[in-house]
């Protein structure tokens, strides 16, 4: 499956949760990330991910492991994912650990979650906020079968981006995980 997702800025989030508000339930969580990478051989460096992610939700914590591949859209930064629940992150970190893996960065985001269908697609459009970094983000994302038809995919997303006062000098591809490790080292 495709991850295909775009992610911008938000100038004015109470506007934004406004609009989602009138589309979805909110659905307020926070996501606790630990990202690895492979001693002697990044992860990152080929632009692959591996995240061990701890979802609270309402007094509720669910854990998930997540691979996602190289970019198949460098503008957007549309990558294919797998994800699986774990029961214990704790356990799968430390099999991780043992396998080579090393953390790369471990960072909280506080979301606010919108599920709503648009185009005959299943949407999840997310306000994100990560305490190291300034601003708010939104991320608008739907799962494909392949790469065909991304084009037509990331086009609705626009649209809905477009919808919510996104404009396209908002966007970004950025990761962030590149974003917290440069606040990290100072370097803005």
């Amino acid at each position: 499956m495709i991850e295909a997702e775009i992610k911008a800025r938000v100038g004015d989030p109470g506007k934004v949760r406004g609009l989602l508000r009138a589309r979805a339930a909110e659905q307020v969580s926070r996501y606790r990330d630990t990202y690895y990478d492979l001693s002697g051989q990044p992860l990152t460096g080929d632009g692959k991910e591996l995240r061990v992610r701890v979802v609270e939700t309402s007094g509720r914590s669910q854990g998930v492991l997540t691979y996602k591949g190289p970019a198949i859209d460098e503008e957007t930064g549309s990558k294919p994912e797998t994800q699986t629940e774990i029961a214990d992150p704790a356990a799968m970190d430390a099999i991780l650990l043992a396998l080579g893996f090393t953390h790369l960065v471990a960072f909280e985001k506080h979301c606010a979650n919108y599920a709503f269908t648009a185009s005959g697609r299943q949407i999840l459009a997310t306000l994100v906020i990560v305490p190291e970094l300034e601003g708010t983000f939104i991320e608008v994302e739907t799962m494909t079968a392949d790469d065909t038809g991304l084009d037509a995919v990331l086009d609705d997303i626009r649209t809905i981006l477009h919808e919510l006062g996104i404009a396209a000098g908002d966007m970004t591809s950025e990761l962030y995980t590149d974003a917290v490790l440069r606040h990290r080292s100072g370097s803005r």
